[in-house]
Parts: C-alpha cells; structure tokens; sequence
C-alpha cells in the first residue's frame, strides 16, 4: 500500500494553480426519512455552521481559498458526523464545536490532517 495524505499526517501540496478554491470541505447533512441512523441525527449541522463561521472568521473564505459546502449522503454513515476535505480526500469523524475548530485550525488553514479524527476508512453505510 502506497502511503497517502491520509495515512502519513501530511497533507499533499495544494490544488493546482487552476483549482478555484484551495481547500474545500464537504459536510454529510443527509437526514434519511425511513429511521435509519444518518449524519442529520449527530449534529451535523451544527458542524458545518460552526466550519462556515470560523473559516469566514479567519478570513480564509473565497476564491482561492477555502469553500465550505452542504452535502446530501455521503455514504459513511456507520461514521456519522463525516466531512471529506479536497483536493486531499481527507474524510473526518468530528463530535463537538473543538474538533471543527482544529480541523480548520490545522488543516483548512495549515494544511496538516488531524490524525485523531480521521475517519476509519473501513466503515461506510
């Protein structure tokens, strides 16, 4: 197995010169109708409130930058609340307001993955 971003801690060089946004970060919102469990259920969108706010408040927001996004199901929901970073593919299991805070802390605005909170990559839905 090649080492990746994801297993060594580094985040890998930014997006190309081309890329619109140097970081952008996704957050599973998804709210399943027919009672499974789901992100929606874990505060999700409380996580990516609290994301959107300290990134604008950090004045890292806009072009060339980071974006902070909406998703439907992301399809990891045994991980639920889960955020994918790109261009690294840097997927996140958050729990509370300090864990938002340190992804944007260290990665969105140093580029370094936090490790604690990587998502398991074997769980999925």
């Amino acid at each position: 197995m090649t080492p990746t971003s994801a297993t060594t801690g580094a985040a890998p060089a930014a997006a190309s010169p081309d890329s619109y946004y140097e970081r952008h970060i996704f957050f599973c919102l998804n709210q399943r109708e027919n009672g499974e469990d789901s992100c929606a259920n874990h505060r999700a969108q409380q996580g990516f409130d609290r994301c959107k706010a300290q990134v604008k408040a950090a004045g890292l927001a806009g072009p060339g930058q980071v974006r902070v996004n909406k998703a439907g199901c992301l399809d990891r929901c045994a991980a639920g609340p889960v955020a994918v970073v790109y261009p690294e593919a840097v997927w996140y299991t958050y729990v509370d307001a300090n864990d938002i805070d340190e992804i944007v802390e260290s990665h969105l605005k140093n580029g370094q993955v936090v490790e604690r909170l990587l998502t398991p990559p074997h769980l999925g839905r």
